[in-house]
């Protein structure tokens, strides 16, 4: 299958990682087209940079969607996702909610690490969209954000690790996910530690599952309340998007 991964962040530094990480847990013949946002933030961390980016993102979409057989939107908190469920006839999934739903099948009680309290409030509207409230052990942070994204896995390692460790004993978590792409790849270097709880990548789960919808639903979520709009016609939209638009469920 062909899956397109896309960041977007504008960092070709963050693409590559989470591109290095997909090829890591993709099958054997699945291939991964990696692309980056060609404007915004080099890095979303707000509601209001998530909202740009996740118009960005449609537009990513709607140029490549001819060429690919799923796509996962590689951002914590899935900026676009249910907007691009609704518009494109393939399977999207998202960074965060395939983490989430991957974790209930783990474990019982799930929590989150991430390098930074800022991230906190929007990941857990993510959570609450996913209706895991419920299942969900809670938070865990260093006290502030530290540095350049660029290295925050490597730099701030054993740190991470050790929230993980005490999300497990003291929060009762059965599954930990590493949130936030700036730490893909992490999980698989922290899981040789002593943890006691399932440590779980969110770019891993989420080419995993793209393969299996890709597979089981390849018209994606084609019906109900994501059917396709009817066409309509805009107004300075970038081409590709604005024609997948107008053409609606009869030209998809």
């Amino acid at each position: 299958m062909r899956l397109l991964l896309l960041n977007p962040n504008t960092s070709q530094e963050l693409t590559d990682r989470l591109s290095a990480v997909a090829e890591q847990a993709k099958a054997p013949d699945t291939t991964i087209t990696a692309v980056t946002a060609p404007r915004g933030f080099a890095y979303i961390s707000s509601r209001a940079e998530a909202e740009i980016a996740g118009a960005i993102a449609l537009e990513m979409i709607a140029e490549r969607v001819e060429s690919c057989d799923a796509v996962v939107i590689a951002a914590f908190a899935d900026p676009g996702l249910k907007a691009a469920r609704e518009l494109f006839d393939i399977p999207v999934v998202g960074m965060a909610e395939a983490a989430l739903l991957t974790a209930c099948m783990l474990g019982e009680r799930f929590g989150i690490v991430t390098f930074t309290p800022r991230l906190t409030p929007w990941y857990f509207e993510a959570v609450q969209s996913a209706g895991l409230a419920e299942r969900f052990a809670g938070f865990r942070t260093p006290p502030a954000a530290q540095g350049d994204i660029g290295d925050v896995a490597e730099r701030m390692a054993e740190e991470l690790g050790a929230l993980t460790a005490q999300m497990a004993k003291d929060d009762g978590a059965d599954v930990v996910i590493l949130g936030g792409a700036p730490v893909a790849g992490l999980a698989a270097r922290l899981r040789s530690g002593a943890h006691s709880a399932v440590l779980l990548d969110p770019v891993s789960a989420a080419v995993k599952q793209a393969e299996a919808l890709a597979t089981v639903a390849p018209q994606g979520a084609s019906h109900g309340s994501y059917a396709r709009p009817p066409g309509k016609a805009s107004q300075g939209l970038p081409r590709a998007l604005a024609q997948w638009i107008v053409d609606g469920p009869s030209g998809g």
